[in-house]
Parts: structure tokens; sequence; C-alpha cells
């Protein structure tokens, strides 16, 4: 552990040396780190592969694609966010100018999960260089392959006291120790139970947080809604990853007038993008771990059995499921499920759906299918999410133009894109006077001023 609070001390002292705030410093890191990635290309889709049963498509739109196009904007923008900003300057301090400085925190400390092993260390890490900070990273130790090539392809290519993967196998307690440390920022993507104790590890020393949570996603299918391709795009999103991403959709809300028709037409997509047998599908990927297929398959004894339902623990398999008439009080009801089984709902008022979304912990996305502008809008104006993509699902995430973040109990702050520079920025507020003159209204004595800055004042 001792290793851990030398290389914080290297990286602060990295740090106040200045090399990292020059904007040419930062371009020049983020076009070697597209480049250690180009050249690594097959051997990161290999490791996703390993770890996830990740197909080789899958493994680059969803990592290393998304990587690229953060690379690629941070490097186009870079020198234009950077830049101070000048904003306007209350007459009552003439002679006056204002701006806005954007800079780094200094240290920042990246905590990766396991569903996305590769794009969820490299797009915050990406903003981290973008703003001028020294990094330290910790992968999951769950995605073995992934993490430990992260290690190899940053350790061995950027210097200890800039950039460094620390214990990429190491658990709980390693994620404890660095908690500990005196970093300046924390940037966490993981469950919303270790969030909280990030963040009040966090709250003893001030330190900034940045936590990427999840939660129950609501997918809500009302009559006047394109079943077919409602049905195609939610099949997609839903058993993604196995269903092992934070903006999945959760629970799937249908309309009672389509729910039989939209049920066969779900379980025609799947069977159409995946096979009906799944399992010898190459382009569907698997659970984590024993673990994992464990906790999930609780969830099958909870509501009737539609589609799916297979269980492999050995060979960490799940295969797509959808679940109706779910018991009362059942842990499906609460708990994000993080996994390819779908629990069905019916509704006949939208209403019903918003009370049901409204009452629960604020989601981290939101998907809702419909053609009618007016209930789109009214669906907008009375829910609150981290995100919303409408008539399809997860994509919201993939835009670089949009923030990406949660609220409430899905997560605190945002990144992608401008949002990742202004996330490992500080906005400093600074306002610079002249000399030549000055209003002498603030000074004592103040005798009957105040009559005059009533007026001023109002």
């Amino acid at each position: 552990m001792n290793n851990i609070k030398d290389i914080i001390l290297k990286q602060k002292n990295y740090y106040l040396s200045g090399k990292t705030k020059d904007i040419n410093f930062r371009i020049d890191n983020l076009k070697k780190l597209k480049r250690l990635i180009k050249e690594n290309e097959e051997i990161i889709l290999d490791a996703l592969k390993k770890d996830l049963g990740k197909s080789n498509f899958e493994g680059y739109i969803t990592e290393i694609g998304m990587v690229y196009e953060e690379i690629n904007i941070m490097i186009k923008s870079i020198k234009k966010w950077s830049k101070r900003e000048r904003v306007k300057s209350s007459i009552n301090y003439y002679p006056s100018k204002c701006y806005v400085y954007k800079e780094p925190y200094g240290v920042a400390l990246i905590i990766g999960p396991f569903n996305y092993p590769f794009q969820l260390i490299l797009s915050p890490l990406i903003g981290a260089i973008g703003a001028g900070n020294c990094v330290v990273i910790k992968p999951s130790e769950y995605s073995v392959n992934t993490s430990m090539l992260i290690e190899k392809i940053i350790n061995n290519n950027f210097k200890d006291e800039y950039i460094k993967v620390v214990n990429p196998m190491g658990g709980k307690e390693v994620v404890s120790e660095l908690l500990e440390q005196p970093v300046d920022y924390i940037f966490f993507t993981g469950s919303v139970r270790v969030g909280k104790i990030v963040m009040e590890k966090a709250s003893k020393s001030l330190i900034p947080v940045t936590l990427e949570l999840g939660g129950k996603s609501p997918c809500i299918v009302d009559k006047d809604a394109n079943i077919k391709m409602s049905a195609k795009r939610i099949a997609w999103g839903k058993f993604l990853n196995a269903g092992q991403t934070c903006v999945a959709p959760d629970y799937l809300c249908v309309h009672k007038d389509i729910k039989a028709e939209f049920l066969e037409e779900l379980v025609k997509e799947i069977e159409k993008q995946l096979g009906k047998e799944q399992k010898e599908s190459p382009d569907y990927p698997r659970i984590i771990s024993e673990r994992e297929v464990r906790r999930l398959s609780e969830y099958l004894n909870e509501g009737e059995l539609f589609y799916g339902g297979e269980v492999s623990i050995e060979e960490k398999y799940i295969s797509p499921t959808i679940l109706v008439n779910i018991k009362e009080k059942s842990k499906i009801l609460e708990e994000e499920i993080f996994g390819p089984i779908f629990p069905v709902y019916e509704f006949n008022k939208l209403e019903e759906v918003m009370y049901k979304v409204n009452n629960g912990d604020k989601p981290l996305a939101l998907y809702y299918f419909s053609e009618d502008k007016n209930k789109i809008e009214y669906v907008l104006n009375n829910t609150s999410s981290g995100g919303v993509t409408i008539n399809d699902t997860v994509i919201h995430v993939a835009s670089t133009y949009l923030p990406f973040g949660g609220v409430g109990n899905s997560g605190i702050g945002s990144y992608h894109g401008k949002a990742s520079f202004d996330t490992f920025s500080h906005r400093k507020s600074v306002l610079k006077r002249g000399t030549f003159m000055e209003l002498p209204f603030r000074f004592a004595p103040y005798n009957d001023k105040l009559k005059l800055i009533k007026k001023i004042l109002k």
C-alpha cells in the first residue's frame, strides 16, 4: 500500500511542475493514447471476448469505437475549450474585467467497472488528460484480461508520475486504500452501493466526485408505438452485453392493448438477432462470473416464465429471458437486475406508469416508445432521469455531444465530449481591476451613501 502513497506523491509533484497544463502536451498524449489503442485493437477485442464473451463487432462499437470518438473530439476541441471565457462585469466594480479560467484539479482517481472494462476506464481518462490532470487508474478485478491489458498498455508507455494503473487485480481493500489518499478528484463507475461508500470517503476530505451509477431504467411502450421497430430496438438494447449495461432497459411497461402482440414480436426479434439457440450465437455475451449467474438466477422464481430461462453456471450463461405476472414484494421489483432478465408489466393509462417511475429512485435512463408528440412531451416533462431516448434504447449514451450521467440515486455529475473536459476542470472565477480610478461608494465613512446605493442596487 505504501506504493500507492508514493505514486500519489509523485503525481502531485509532477502536476505542480506545470507540464500537464501545456495544451500541446495534452494533445500529444491523447494522440499517443489513440496510437496505442490502434496498435492493440485485436488484443483488446480478444480480452473483451475472454472476459465477457463479446463479439468483435460488439466489442468495437461499444468499447473501442466510443473511445476513438471521445479522443477525436477532445483533440479537435481542446484548444477552444481550454480558453479563458470573458464574462460581463458589473458597473459597480468599474473599471474591471471578468473571466473564467479552466484549470485542472491535479491528481484524478478513476475507478472502473467490469461490464465495459475498456470503454469505462478510457473515456474518463481522456477527459482527465484533456483537462490537464495526472491520473491514477483502478480497473475492475473481475474483468481480468481487459484490466491486465490496460495496465500493460498504460504502465509501459506513460510515466508513473503522469498516468498509472495500480493493482488491477486488487479488490475492495485496494479501492479502500485509494479512497484514503489525498487525490484531487474521484471518478467512479459502478453500483449504487459502492458509490455511496465512495462519496462517504470523499466527503471526509471534501474531494469532488463524479458517480456514474445505475438503477431501474424503465422502458415504456405505448399503444400507438411502432411495434415491430420498438421490439427490434428494445431486444438489442436489453440484451446487449447480456444485459450487463448500466443503461439497459431494466423493466418493460407495455400498454395492455398491445401487450400480447408486442411480446410475440419481441420474441421474434430475440430469435432473429441471436437465433433460437442463443447459447450457440457468437453475438451473445456471457455473464462476468458464476457468482453473478447465481444472483441473477434467483430472479427467475419471481414471476411467470414467458420466454427463455436457461441457465448454466459453469458456462456463465443465462439466456434472454422474459418474465410476466411478477410476484408482489419480489426483489426484482426493487433491485437493478443487470442481466438478461426482462420483467414485464402492463398498463392501461400512461399516468399509472408515471406514478410508478416517479415513486421510485430516479433512474439512469428512461425509454419511451410512442408516435404521439404530445405524449412524448408529457413523459419528458413529468419524469426525471439521467437521460432519455425516445423510440430507441441506449444510444443517447453514445453521443459525444450529449452529457451522460445520472441524477439522484443514479449518479452525480456527467461526462462525454465537452462534459468530460468540464468534469475534470475547475472553473476559476477571476476579476481583474484597473487602477486609474476608483468609485468611492464602498469605502467608509458611509454617511448617506446607502440611499444612493439603494437607487443603483434595486
